[in-house]
């Protein structure tokens, strides 16, 4: 599956992409029919706690799979978007 990782108004680090690249490719094991999946990182308002912001959109043939969470840090994001984002492919999964 094809990962492409958007930081809004910063420059992610290599260890950032690596981290983020391995664990939404995981996602690839659940769904393997997925076309590609969208990464987006950005901070908001950046004085206040829990500013991270991860969002995943998993493009695959029907609709798409979206989650959006917030955190302390991206990496914590990205982990809470893909845990949102299992039980919505449980759920797709289901119907076949």
């Amino acid at each position: 599956m094809n990962v492409k990782i958007n930081a809004v108004k910063f420059r992610a680090d290599e260890k950032l992409v690596s981290f983020v690249e391995e664990k939404v490719s995981k996602l690839d094991r659940h769904l393997p029919n997925a076309l590609e999946s969208e990464v987006t990182l950005k901070v908001d308002k950046p004085e206040s706690e829990n500013n991270k912001q991860a969002e995943i959109r998993l493009v695959i043939k029907g609709n798409d799979l979206f989650a959006s969470k917030q955190a302390d840090t991206f990496e914590e994001a990205v982990m809470l978007s893909i845990d949102a984002l299992k039980p919505q492919i449980e759920k797709i999964k289901d119907k076949k």
